[in-house]
């Protein structure tokens, strides 16, 4: 067992405050999470006798919270940081990144996706919800370092297929506790109506939700209305798409009918502010979203796009430009979006025992370091965070009751030069050929 004291507790359950108290994990699972009562009387509380700890921390009055969840991200897109920017969409995809991709194998993608778990540790981040090109070596990656991952299909017209999707399906859920898959796609302007059809079979053959990048640009949205006379999520919805759940990555310009119907079936929108800001995408509704009462998560999108892995640059964004599009300076509360971060995107992932910190969740957590001069003096805690936190007051990330990154170190078991080295060799591979 493991021991938190003298903690600052925010366990994100509904209602909760922080407060002064302590966190126990055992293997992967929290026994205690709560208000200070004393070693005796936690035991007697949870039922353990002749309490013995492996570990005991002094957390000095740092904030310990669920980790952060990056519910949409293409981790091996390392491999393409600040290797095509300041260039238009079309050419950035066309002239730079796809060639590149189209040079990838499985064990180059599952090299460039450690390099970015590391990034994710010193982000908070404890659970990633990824889509990339080879599940498999994906899943061995994240597994080897640590990381929780959920994937989803990425499959489009040049790329993957629905039985192939279904296989990740059968194997990924099963492969470690660590590992899950979920139905998807890439998009519409991707993927055939005979495609997407068949995608649709493998949600109502599964009873599962589908995901897929939805509504990014103007220009997408206006297409798919050329092409069908109706939006992606409507589209979606007329195949039967979305009988079990589901959701989209993006949604800059879902239309009021497209929002009712993500109300109306309980569809998840993860948002990624960061990435659609550099690649000139616009700014989603986020207000109105909330309004109508849609689950909002929150992702970087891949490394070739933003750059960086970064939740608490997200979290201003999400705000910030949402104050910016409605010019309303009390438009998405910062602690709505601590929510969108943590909780809200467990729940779109389908992680529920990783949203909260409780008795029987997964040791899933980080402490956020309030010694440092950004997050002083301690007016609001929570919101300070959003608005002023960043990845240097990460003092700490624990995934599945291992702490993997603490006080500036990676965990021993990772060999983070041979990791830079392999990145490096890997871009003068592929971006020199």
């Amino acid at each position: 067992m493991i021991r938190f004291y003298n903690a600052r507790v925010l366990t994100m359950a509904e209602g909760n405050k922080i407060e002064f108290g302590e966190v126990w994990t055992e293997e992967d699972k929290i026994l205690y999470a709560g208000n200070l009562q004393g070693v005796d009387a936690i035991a007697k509380e949870i039922g353990k006798e002749d309490v013995t700890f492996a570990r005991e921390i002094d957390c000095q009055q740092n904030v310990l919270m669920p980790g952060f969840k990056n519910a949409h991200t293409h981790s091996a897109m390392t491999l393409l940081r600040s290797f095509a920017d300041d260039m238009p969409l079309q050419d950035w995809l066309n002239k730079q990144v796809f060639p590149v991709e189209a040079k990838l194998d499985g064990e180059m993608i599952y090299h460039l996706t450690k390099l970015a778990v590391l990034e994710y540790l010193t982000s908070g981040v404890t659970s990633i919800f990824d889509m990339y090109l080879t599940p498999e070596t994906i899943a061995d990656a994240c597994i080897d370092m640590g990381m929780r991952v959920v994937q989803v299909g990425g499959v489009n017209n040049f790329s993957m297929s629905p039985e192939l999707i279904e296989k990740y399906y059968q194997e990924l859920n099963h492969k470690d506790p660590l590992s899950s898959f979920v139905i998807g796609f890439h998009a519409e302007y991707t993927c055939s109506k005979e495609l997407l059809t068949k995608i649709s079979e493998l949600a109502h053959k599964y009873q599962a939700p589908v995901f897929a990048h939805i509504s990014e640009t103007e220009s997408e949205v206006a297409e798919c209305v050329e092409r069908y006379g109706m939006t992606p999520p409507m589209l979606f919805d007329s195949l039967g798409m979305f009988e079990y759940g589901g959701g989209g990555y993006h949604c800059v310009y879902l239309t009021e009918e497209d929002m009712e119907l993500f109300a109306r079936k309980g569809l998840h929108v993860v948002t990624n502010p960061g990435s659609n800001t550099k690649l000139a995408s616009g700014i989603a509704p986020i207000d109105a979203f909330l309004k109508k009462g849609i689950n909002v998560a929150i992702g970087t999108d891949g490394p070739a796009s933003n750059n960086c892995l970064d939740m608490f640059r997200e979290m201003f964004l999400v705000t910030g430009l949402a104050k910016l599009r409605e010019k309303d300076a009390s438009a998405v509360d910062a602690f709505e979006v601590l929510k969108m971060a943590t909780v809200n995107g467990a729940k779109a992932m389908g992680l529920k025992d990783c949203d909260i910190l409780a008795p029987g969740k997964q040791a899933d957590m980080i402490m956020i370091d309030l010694h440092q001069p950004n997050m002083q003096p301690l007016n609001n805690i929570a919101k300070n965070i959003v608005y002023s936190g960043s990845k240097q007051n990460v003092k700490m990330t624990m995934i599945a009751g291992r702490i993997l990154y603490e006080d500036g170190k990676f965990a021993q078991a990772y060999d983070v030069e041979a990791i830079y080295a392999k990145a490096n060799e890997l871009v003068q591979k592929l971006t020199r050929e």
